[in-house]
């Protein structure tokens, strides 16, 4: 019975005309906004065109074809292998001064970029504990709970807006 129903009712509602509410096209708020200039970015091709994190952004492949690592890449990645191309070890990827122990009035100064870096301590002489990991941040120092030696951290690099998030 009620499938009788609504085959009487389909014919009705498709030859029925329902008018716009709205006479008024919205056509053109899409042409305003895709006639407004988009900021030109220049994807960086080597280590002395990075001026930002915007120019670290690879520039993509065509269609149909399959991205290399240096066209897909962005951000540090990208930084990372523009230097590799120019023979440039863009991070510092050296085991840190394990020849002594760091103290409260001579600590161990690990670099970073950020307000905060992990480090995992191993003792002096070098692999004397199991790694112990701290993390330091800026303003204070970690101390390692097995050992004892003291790392400070001392943040480098250039400070812009958008490192505060």
């Amino acid at each position: 019975m009620l499938r009788q129903s609504f085959r009487f009712i389909t014919p009705v509602a498709r030859t029925a005309r329902v008018s716009p509410i709205c006479r008024r096209s919205f056509i053109t708020t899409s042409r305003v906004l895709q006639e407004a200039k988009q900021p030109t970015i220049k994807t960086a091709k080597n280590l002395a065109e990075v001026n930002g994190s915007e120019s670290l952004v690879g520039p993509g492949t065509q269609p149909g074809n399959i991205p290399t690592d240096l066209e897909q890449a962005t951000g540090l990645e990208r930084l990372e292998l523009l230097g590799k191309l120019e023979g440039i070890e863009v991070f510092d990827l050296k085991p840190l001064d394990s020849s002594r122990k760091g103290t409260m009035k001579d600590p161990i100064v690990v670099e970073s970029y950020d307000d905060y870096r992990y480090i995992g301590c191993t003792g002096s002489p070098a692999d004397s504990h199991t790694i112990m990991w701290l993390k330091a941040t800026e303003g204070r120092e970690a101390r390692c709970w097995e050992c004892g030696s003291v790392y400070k951290l001392k943040k480098v690099g250039v400070e812009t807006e958008d490192d505060h998030h």
